[in-house]
Parts: C-alpha cells; sequence; structure tokens
C-alpha cells in the first residue's frame, strides 16, 4: 500500500527529493509513434517550459530534470525557509500567476480598501497558498495536470495522461543527491537518443553547458556555489556547495563511459569531486547509471540512514531505505 505524502516527504531530514512521473501504460506520448510516425516531441518542450515556469513560482528549486519520451525526472530542493518570509502580498502576486483565487485575495492585491472580515479571509487563504507553494505534491499537480488537459485537447480525446501518483525519493545528503542528479543527466545518454550531455535536449545538463559557456549560470535552475562553507549557516550562499566545472566533468566523464561501454575505462575516483565524497568509482558507475534499479523510498549514505531512522523511530525499517557508498 503506498505511504502517505506526508511521511515520503519531511523537510527536517532533507530539502532533497527525487520525483519521476509516468505516462499512462508507459505509452510514448511525448515521443514519437512508431505505429503511426506520428511525432509528438514538441510536448516534451512543453514540460520542460512548465518546469522552469513553476521554478520561479514555487520556493522549490529545480536541480536536475530529464524529460524523457513517456516519463519524466525532477531533482528538487524545496525552500520553505524562503516561503515563510513571503509578504502577504507576494505570496499572492505568485498564487495569482496560477490560479484566480478569490475576490477577496484580488482585492488585497490591489491594495484595494477591504471590509476587516474581508482582510482576514484574504490572509487566511494567502497562508494555504503559502503551503502551497512549498510542497512537492502541489508543484507536481501544477506540472502535470495542465500538460495532461494541453495534450488531451490535442489528441481530441479524454482519459489519463499520467500515471496515477508520481514517485518520491528522499535524498539524504550529498552524496546521493549528485548521484541522481548525474543518473537523471544522463538519462538520455543511456537511452540512446542523444551523443552527448550537451546535446541532451529537454535536459537541466544541456541548460547548465549553455549558460556555463556564457560564464553564467541559469536562473531558473539551483545552483552550485563551489566549495567553501562559512561556519555561519546564515552566511553559507544558497545552492549546492560543489563547483559547477567539477559536476560537468563528472557526468562528462560517466556520460563516456555509459556511452562507449567501456566501464573502468577512466578512473573516475580521479575527479575531484569524487574525493571529497569518499565514493568509489565502481559504486559510483552503478548508482550513477542505474539508480532507480537500485533505490527506494529514501537514498543515502550509511550515517545519513541511520540518522534518518534516529529521527523517525516509528517510520518502516530498511525495507524502503537505500545505503549509497556504504
Amino acid at each position: 500500500m503506498p505511504r502517505a505524502r506526508s511521511q515520503q516527504v519531511s523537510l527536517s531530514d532533507t530539502p532533497y527529493y527525487h520525483c519521476i512521473s509516468r505516462c499512462v501504460r508507459r505509452a510514448f506520448l511525448c515521443g514519437e509513434d512508431s505505429v503511426t510516425g506520428k511525432s509528438f516531441e514538441h510536448r516534451r518542450g512543453w514540460i520542460e517550459a512548465r518546469i522552469l515556469f513553476l521554478s520561479q513560482i514555487f520556493s522549490i528549486d529545480i536541480c536536475a530534470y530529464a524529460v524523457m519520451s513517456n516519463h519524466l525526472h525532477l531533482v528538487l530542493h524545496v525552500d520553505d525557509k524562503q516561503a515563510k518570509n513571503w509578504s502577504t502580498h507576494e505570496v499572492l502576486r505568485r498564487w495569482h500567476y496560477l490560479h484566480k483565487g478569490t475576490l477577496f485575495t484580488q482585492q488585497f492585491a490591489r491594495g484595494e480598501a477591504m471590509p476587516e472580515y474581508a482582510i482576514e479571509l484574504a490572509e487566511s487563504s494567502a497562508e494555504n497558498y503559502r503551503e502551497r507553494l512549498s510542497d512537492i505534491s502541489w508543484f507536481m499537480r501544477e506540472l502535470n495536470e495542465p500538460i495532461a488537459r494541453q495534450a488531451n485537447f490535442e489528441d481530441e480525446c479524454t482519459g489519463r495522461f499520467w500515471e496515477g501518483r508520481f514517485k518520491s525519493q528522499a535524498l539524504l545528503d550529498e552524496a546521493s543527491v549528485l548521484a541522481c542528479m548525474a543518473y537523471v543527466d544522463l538519462n538520455p545518454i543511456r537511452a540512446n537518443i542523444a551523443p552527448t550531455p550537451e546535446q541532451s535536449e529537454f535536459t537541466s545538463i544541456k541548460k547548465r553547458v549553455e549558460s556555463a559557456e556564457k560564464g553564467k549560470q541559469p536562473k531558473t535552475l539551483y545552483p552550485f556555489v563551489g566549495n567553501e562553507r562559512p561556519d555561519n549557516v546564515e552566511g553559507r550562499p544558497k545552492g549546492i556547495s560543489f563547483k559547477l566545472a567539477d559536476y560537468l566533468q563528472l557526468v562528462d566523464l560517466t556520460g563516456r563511459i555509459v556511452r562507449h561501454d567501456k566501464r573502468g575505462a577512466i578512473d573516475i575516483s580521479l575527479s575531484p569531486i569524487l574525493q571529497r565524497l569518499g565514493i568509489d568509482s565502481e559504486n559510483w558507475m552503478e548508482i550513477a547509471t542505474k539508480f532507480e534499479a537500485h533505490t527506494h523510498g529514501v537514498v543515502g549514505q550509511t550515517q545519513s540512514i541511520e540518522r534518518y531512522k534516529n529521527n523517525r523511530p516509528r517510520a518502516r525499517p530498511n525495507k524502503r531505505c537505500c545505503r549509497l557508498f556504504a
């Protein structure tokens, strides 16, 4: 029996999550129909555009994504502290990009004079919206539902476009986050639909490479902020605590081995990022190329798993906890 989302998402344990949505019956509803020859590739563009749009609305950052022909992967970072610091006007401004809200929230957002009871109702609605704007389930709902409606309208049909619920995995530490990101970014390489990461359409790695060539990082993606970690937590920059160049090199080296089937030909452990994480090259290859096969609900190194279990004594043991790089 599936677990409730409240049991799968625990921001006190980790803000990082890997989410997967699949098309119904795993049909190629975004790719090319091999029977009729009709192409649905443009729908992958719809999904990518929606992901990047929502990243500007929600207090949820996009670490990595890959839109495939029959499924999509997302690595998300939930920044609930940011949402808590938004003013009521900011919450309503963001929510109204997605929905009309109520008559009272519209009046409040426009700064119109309102009776006290109407102000209270508008503020109460805003608090509900604030929670939704840092909620993964709402993010996935706002991503998937419009795409389903748009596809059904195009196909002149009704019914499901996506399978029932999206799959969610908690990523407990930096090692599991980076392994999952690399796995997601290399999806088109493994599927043999792209020759290199930078040619992988509808992926975060392509966007990062394009921006890196201009000496920038994409504003719509969670940034890499380098290795320095100030003692003052408040002084730490928001982002992934590794260099973008290290990550791009890591993905490229991993992709070469996946593409040419020369496992072990390049010693990936020479990559500085893996040395800092204490990850063996063989372990890295197993996880970065077969993440879903080796992992379940909660993913992390041994010490992270033990800490998670200690913090959640009533959680079901071991069955859904996957140790990486033990």
